[in-house]
């Protein structure tokens, strides 16, 4: 197993199709997703899963598994993605975490991890994440992971909703 980043409480390694299940119980509720168009139908998850291959061989990065140290289980992906935010590719922190565990401050835990890999080891100069306008979980990761919001656009990939974008720049 290929271990890309460590923190006190995590692990962050490539997602593997064995991973599978573990995604589409995360991806495919739909409290979980409720700021995506739709949940994911297990379709859906083959492709992230083939689309986080292609990105591990083609930009090297992608989002990764994570995994919680104390039970060596899969709670999220988290990672660094090519995305078009207003019209222009964007490196971009993603993240996705089980409910069950939120509010435990994994998802800026392994934000702020991914950020510093962003910087230190591919020395990018600026990151950005990007989410619904109301979506107040996913914006408060961003904040605490000392970006700023830069605007607001309209995203045609979710139904044009108003979405904000965060930068952090090197």
């Amino acid at each position: 197993m290929k271990w890309i980043l460590e923190t006190k409480r995590l692990k962050l390694r490539e997602i593997i199709q064995d991973d599978f299940d573990s995604l589409y119980l995360m991806l495919s509720c739909s409290e979980t997703m409720s700021f995506y168009p739709a949940p994911y139908t297990k379709s859906d998850v083959q492709q992230f899963i083939d689309k986080n291959l292609e990105w591990y061989k083609s930009i090297r990065c992608g989002l990764w598994a994570i995994i919680l140290k104390s039970k060596n289980t899969f709670i999220g992906d988290c990672g660094i993605t090519i995305q078009d935010i207003d019209g222009k590719n964007e490196y971009e922190i993603g993240y996705h975490l089980n409910k069950d565990y939120w509010g435990n401050g994994y998802a800026i835990e392994a934000a702020q991890a991914v950020k510093e890999y962003g910087f230190q080891s591919m020395r990018l100069k600026k990151l950005c994440s990007y989410m619904a306008s109301d979506h107040w979980s996913s914006r408060k990761v961003a904040e605490r992971n000392d970006m700023a919001l830069e605007k607001t656009i309209h995203n045609p990939q979710n139904r044009d909703l108003p979405t904000v974008v965060y930068t952090i720049y090197q």
